[in-house]
């Protein structure tokens, strides 16, 4: 049947991205060609696939089946080569990562000196997104991201847990008083996510249950600038420990509530696409990040 290597990652890279689109952009094809090539693969197995409508993409039974064997054939191909490029070779090349700005900030910019003495080959490229991004349209190699996950199609390593805290400043309290129950968190300024849910359900126990659904009376899409609104005595906040540790530590925020707390702790992950070219570089990165985290 003569199939190589690049059909099985034009077939998988599809499957992964999601759109033929996508997918030309992850191969640095165009979207002809990654048709043609996947039309050609269908012909030498003599069998559909994928079923393709103008709206989305399904596989097949015979699809699904071809698609296990295919992911498990890169996978041994890929395992022998880094075996060989570990032994003759340290990573080099580009490396893109991604993270909201409260995360790059505080986790990963103290770190970058001592990443670079190390792996001086690597060229970082480091961007900030308070939303989720699109690996492959943003040529993003690594993204991290806090809380659960909803991605199926991306490979995904989890990094550490952090805590949850209910914050305030000491000049916030001292205008406003502290509160002593969850309940009375409805008569304070409360400091909220813009067009995040999650993370304006508080791990707070109450009568209701234990997650507090607040109504923030001033919003950012940004966790660094509600840290910011809450050292400038703005109101009540609830951030993971990994940003505002050294605030505690230091006195300009204050834990409240603490008797009320569930224990929830906000998962972070590191999720990419598994590719030969990138494995070595991810794998420096990553176990290099966890032992910090």
């Amino acid at each position: 049947m003569d199939i190589n290597s690049d059909d099985l990652k034009t077939f998988t890279t599809v499957i992964d991205s999601g759109s033929l689109s996508a997918a030309s952009v992850h191969l640095g094809q165009t979207t002809s060609g990654v048709s043609r090539a996947l039309s050609r693969l269908e012909d030498k197995l003599a069998t559909s696939l994928i079923t393709r409508t103008t709206r989305r993409m399904e596989l097949t039974e015979e699809g699904q089946l071809f698609l296990e064997r295919a992911r498990a054939i890169l996978g041994a191909m890929e395992e022998a080569e880094e075996t060989i490029r570990i032994r003759r070779q340290q990573p080099t090349g580009r490396l893109c990562v991604d993270a909201a700005s409260p995360f790059m900030l505080h986790c990963i910019v103290p770190h970058v000196a001592q990443f670079r003495a190390l792996y001086p080959a690597i060229r970082l490229e480091l961007s900030s997104n308070d939303q989720i991004t699109d690996l492959v349209e943003h040529r993003t190699d690594i993204a991290i991201r806090i809380g659960a996950l909803t991605d199926s199609t991306l490979h995904a390593r989890t990094l550490s847990a952090s805590p949850l805290y209910v914050l305030a400043s000491p000049d916030y309290l001292a205008r406003h008083g502290t509160p002593r129950t969850p309940l009375d968190l409805g008569g304070h300024a409360l400091l909220g996510f813009a067009q995040y849910d999650q993370g304006n359900n508080w791990p707070l126990q109450h009568a209701g249950g234990n997650s507090l659904a607040i109504a923030p009376s001033l919003t950012a899409s940004s966790g660094e600038t509600l840290r910011q609104l809450a050292l400038a005595g703005q109101g009540i906040v609830c951030l993971a420990d990994y940003m505002t540790r050294a605030d505690i530590g230091a006195g300009r925020l204050v834990k409240v509530l603490e008797h009320s707390y569930t224990g929830d702790r906000q998962q972070i992950h590191a999720v990419y696409y598994r590719n030969t070219q990138l494995a070595r570089r991810i794998g420096c990165f990553l176990d290099f990040l966890q032992q910090r985290l």
